[in-house]
């Protein structure tokens, strides 16, 4: 478990590295599955973690070709907690080491319940904020967590 948490987490750092914002066509992918409030809050996200949120919303698609549009907000609306903590990527990998041990490294764990509070507060649709609690079909909540497992 930990060996494919680090491979991920070095994944995730090396595509962090870019600076190449989504595609006009990710773009306009992601404008037609958020709605304008769901938008607002994934504007706020980096360009790395937007290309990642769009990567996991593609993969969620093709492993749950029948997802609703509810459910594939969700998979792009997955992180968006995470810009509460404003932590670089860099301290991003240094809380996920050392746990919850400041404000900021503990609302970098918490990142799943805050970013379900920014998606209510955003006007996320009762399937959506379901799917982001994991209270969603079984089947529909394991697509997203593999498709996150990049």
């Amino acid at each position: 478990m930990f060996v494919g948490r680090l491979a991920h987490l070095v994944r995730r750092w090396w595509g962090s590295l870019s600076t190449r914002p989504p595609s006009t066509e990710d773009s306009d992918w992601v404008a037609a599955h958020l709605n304008a409030g769901e938008r607002g809050i994934f504007e706020r996200l980096s360009v790395a973690d937007r290309r990642h949120a769009v990567l996991v919303a593609r993969r969620f698609v093709d492993l749950c070709p029948a997802a609703s549009r509810d459910h594939v907000a969700a998979a792009l609306l997955h992180d968006v907690g995470k810009t509460r903590s404003a932590l670089s990527t860099g301290e991003r990998v240094l809380a996920t080491l050392v746990g919850p041990r400041t404000r900021r490294f503990r609302e970098y764990h918490d990142h799943e319940r805050i970013g379900w509070d920014m998606c209510r507060e955003a006007g996320s649709s009762p399937a959506t904020l379901d799917l982001l609690a994991g209270r969603a079909d079984p089947a529909v909540v394991d697509a997203l967590r593999r498709a996150d497992n990049i």
